[in-house]
């Protein structure tokens, strides 16, 4: 079994830009607010630490699991802290948002979801103390559903690219397959063919070349006969024409197994494919 890829920590442009909107929210809506302005600089250092440590983990992650849980922690204190400030103030949960985001892109499962219901009971919990359950949960609805919907995105991502991968590997495989099986048939009608000149030598040498031999027989028994008696030669030049006949058939034929097939069918040789005439 192939073992399970890490998470990608990398995070497309365009989701990012949506996370960093989620900061950009938060400060302008504590500048906003006169009520806190007694203690504003305590609200923008823990907002500024909060998107400094989740810009540093973004764009340049730790590689130990461990360390990847104590930035989370570090996290959670640090808004649990904007929230201690001031219960009443609602708009603080949207921190969560991002850091369930970062959690799907540097945790696996189930680690990345333990933390986003960590988150979102964080969310909850403190405005029901602050509120009351009833309008905690109407309040904070909305961003919990975000903390989930976000995690789900780049799980959704994960999966994707993670199948298009398997896809270009096996599309891979399958045009290595294809390589060897293209070179396996080359082998095979090499094969073939070295199997094939070879039987037809062993016919070569066991037909033809006993008529020829034959005929070489022959030819000496007529030069004999011219000598000492030529009214036999006539039935020994008869004999040895019908042996250089077949011969020629014979080697007709082999040339014609030679031959590739045309239209189905073998293409016979021509008379002067032998230097011969019919």
């Amino acid at each position: 079994m192939a073992p399970v890829a890490e998470p990608s920590p990398r995070p497309g442009w365009l989701a990012a830009s949506a996370v960093y909107l989620f900061y950009a929210a938060v400060v302008l809506r504590t500048l906003a607010l006169q009520a806190i302005w007694p203690r504003l600089p305590v609200f923008l250092a823990l907002e500024f630490l909060s998107l400094l440590l989740f810009s540093v983990m973004l764009w340049r992650p730790v590689q130990r699991p461990g360390l990847r849980h104590v930035y989370f922690l570090i996290q959670a204190l640090v808004v649990f802290a904007l929230q201690a400030l001031r219960l009443r103030f609602d708009f603080i949960i949207v921190l969560y948002i991002p850091l369930c985001y970062q959690a799907a892109l540097l945790l696996r499962s189930p680690a990345r979801w333990l933390w986003v219901g960590a988150y979102l009971l964080l969310s909850a919990v403190p405005l029901a103390f602050a509120l009351g359950a009833l309008q905690a949960l109407a309040i904070a609805l909305l961003p919990m559903t975000a903390c989930i919907i976000f995690p789900a995105y780049v799980i959704v991502n994960q999966e994707l690219e993670a199948a298009s991968r398997a896809s270009q590997a096996l599309l891979s495989e399958l045009q290595e397959a294809n390589r060897r099986l293209q070179a396996y048939a080359g082998q095979v009608q090499q094969l073939s063919a070295i199997q094939e000149r070879n039987r037809l030598a062993r016919e070569l040498h066991d037909s033809v070349s006993q008529t020829m031999f034959g005929i070489t027989l022959h030819t000496h028994s007529a030069r004999i006969l011219l000598e000492r008696d030529p009214d036999r030669l006539r039935p020994e030049l008869e004999q040895l024409r019908t042996l250089a006949q077949s011969a020629l058939a014979e080697m007709r034929g082999l040339i014609a197994e030679l031959r590739p097939k045309e239209n189905g069918t073998i293409a016979q040789p021509a008379p002067s494919d032998l230097g011969l005439k019919p």
